[in-house]
């Protein structure tokens, strides 16, 4: 059983930062792709950034240069630092693993439980 868990979010002003953490336990063969996802209010669920067990990072063209993304393979916990914070961030963000079987970020496995980000003044 994986279990993914998040933690981070909150009320930030924009032009702020915040930093989510993933922790993810369980069958460690399903954790070669971690991604961080997002869905506001009226809206699909999306991809934000995604990492690979070898380092290589995916991001949305509307957060490059202000998220990164990072992971640490050791301890099974995934990181997005979230720098220049604007109001149209705002939404639930989920830790999601990708499928083995799939290269689609699209294609998630397991879902966290999701932490809120609000950004307003």
């Amino acid at each position: 059983q994986v279990q993914l868990v998040e933690s981070g979010g909150g009320l930030v002003q924009p032009g702020g930062s915040l930093r989510l953490s993933c922790a993810a336990s369980g069958s460690t063969s399903s954790f070669y792709a971690m991604g961080w996802y997002r869905q506001a209010p009226g809206k699909q669920r999306e991809l934000v950034a995604g990492i690979i067990r070898g380092g290589t990072t995916n991001y949305a063209d509307d957060v490059k240069g202000r998220f990164t993304i990072s992971r640490d393979n050791a301890e099974e916990m995934a990181y997005l630092q979230m720098n220049s914070l604007k109001p149209e961030d705002t939404a639930v963000y989920y830790c999601g693993i990708r499928s083995p079987y799939s290269r689609y970020w699209s294609a998630v496995a397991y879902w966290g439980q999701g932490t809120q980000v609000t950004v307003s003044s």
